[in-house]
């Protein structure tokens, strides 16, 4: 258990935040095929040390000398990855393929920090990684399909391979036309969902919602 300004943060939401921020993370590096072709999967450590750090400080408010000694570094460490600039980072892993060999070896702190900081960021801003979105929408569908709520089940059905998120209703037009609920089509409740719409869960969340008023 976690304690954030008085308040009890279950242990497994902290590794659920640390967990989606790290994958972010490889996916801005390019994904674990790249960091394999490129010999860099040695940055792997670096990275979920960095990660660590900037979900602790940012997310849970911890000092730098509880970070060093949680997740086993020195305060310095801590300061570095929390000072670094995430769009130096990205300028750097961005060529990444210019790297001489002993470059690949390791992953400086401060690109480290800088990577977890703009996956953190982004993370926060509900752009999850591509393969957790996948996953979700995955599970989801084998849920709607026991449950038989057969809209939902068509609905993540058809949004398979769309990229999250969804800022407008046009991109889901084309794909639940056909979709209907209680002689309610889906296509008519589209334009008033809550945009932009990060995961599959949350577009089933809003058609729902929306269907609901409806009925």
């Amino acid at each position: 258990m976690i304690i954030v300004q008085g308040k009890e943060i279950p242990q497994s939401e902290f590794e659920d935040l640390v967990a989606r921020v790290f994958s972010k993370a490889i996916d801005l590096l390019g994904g674990i095929v790249k960091l394999a072709e490129y010999r860099t999967l040695t940055w792997l450590p670096s990275l979920a040390r960095a990660t660590l750090t900037v979900v602790l400080k940012e997310e849970y408010l911890r000092s730098e000398e509880e970070i060093a000694q949680k997740v086993g570094i020195t305060k310095n460490t801590v300061r570095s990855i929390i000072r670094a600039d995430p769009g130096l980072a990205l300028e750097k892993i961005q060529k990444i393929e210019e790297l001489t060999k002993e470059e690949t070896k390791d992953l400086k702190t401060h690109t480290a920090g800088g990577i977890a900081k703009l996956a953190y960021k982004l993370v926060k801003g509900g752009e999850d990684a591509k393969v957790i979105v996948d996953f979700s929408s995955i599970v989801l569908e084998d849920m709607m399909k026991a449950l038989e709520i057969p809209w939902a089940y068509m609905v993540l059905k058809r949004i398979k391979g769309l990229n999250f998120p969804i800022n407008t209703y046009e991109i889901l037009q084309e794909k639940l036309k056909d979709i209907t609920f209680k002689e309610i089509k889906l296509i008519e409740i589209l334009p008033h969902l809550q945009y932009p719409i990060n995961t599959p869960a949350q577009l089933i969340k809003e058609i729902k919602e929306h269907l609901k008023m409806k009925e």
